[in-house]
């Protein structure tokens, strides 16, 4: 998406600046039309990703990207002086939005392990039964499988797809493969199947409000995500400040 006057550019990601409410009329708006949109989500981590990977930086220049976490924030704040709205964590966002639909949708589910896949799906089917719900395909399917649920979603055209393949795979695959004819909102989620499965916990309220989930995930998970806090946070703020000073020398 270009950069506008809803948006701040994240180390060249024009990140949407809106509110909780202003991005699920945004998303409904677009979904009655029948408009086509990809949407993502930006946090630290992902940023660092796009800093280094070109294919996942071009990819996000045509999704709605929303922010996603105090390092978000925080950046936001260095570049430009100011904060986002509101942190729109796919986590929490994508269920408020499917649950908040007042309009029965059809909704697919593609990526994670099978068996969390079909669980989230149950998990998902409670949450909001309003919906009707299909599970498409798990995340590790080759290419005739590819092929054959591409070709059963045209045939079943799904209002929206949720894709956890994890970044940048879930971005790239959409973009390569998930077209209009398939569906109209397609939304890259992370690790959120992980977690509707509940095979993933979620910090404590308190760790929440205080944006603290980060550190949550890292006590539960040190030996996977030690170098994308430890070592990415830090490496993200020096990429931030690096950014704010090439502003500064443009100006």
């Amino acid at each position: 998406m270009r950069e506008d006057d809803t948006s701040l550019d994240i180390f060249g990601v024009c990140v949407q600046d809106l509110s909780y409410s202003a991005a699920e009329a945004r998303i409904f708006a677009a979904i009655t039309a029948n408009e086509f949109i990809k949407l993502a989500f930006l946090n630290a981590h992902c940023a660092n990703i796009a800093w280094v990977q070109p294919s996942y930086h071009k990819a996000l220049q045509d999704f709605l990207v929303l922010p996603d976490g105090i390092g978000i924030d925080i950046g936001a704040q260095i570049i430009h002086g100011k904060k986002f709205n509101a942190n729109l964590n796919g986590t929490d966002f994508v269920p408020s939005l499917i649950k908040n639909s007042k309009i029965p949708l059809s909704i697919g589910l593609i990526g994670a392990r099978a068996q969390v896949a079909e669980t989230a799906l149950e998990s998902f089917r409670t949450l909001a039964p309003q919906h009707e719900w299909r599970l498409l395909s798990h995340g590790f399917f080759d290419d005739d499988q590819k092929h054959t649920m591409l070709a059963d979603l045209k045939n079943h055209r799904a209002d929206i797809i949720l894709v956890a393949m994890g970044v940048p795979q879930q971005e790239l695959f959409i973009t390569r493969e998930i077209t209009q004819d398939h569906c109209k909102l397609a939304i890259a989620v992370g690790a959120l199947f992980d977690f509707q499965a509940g095979q993933v916990s979620r910090a404590p309220q308190w760790m929440r409000t205080m944006r603290m989930e980060w550190l949550y995930r890292l006590m539960l998970e040190p030996g996977r995500l030690w170098k994308r806090y430890l070592v990415g946070n830090p490496l993200f703020l020096w990429r931030v400040f690096k950014c704010r000073l090439s502003a500064r020398n443009k100006k």
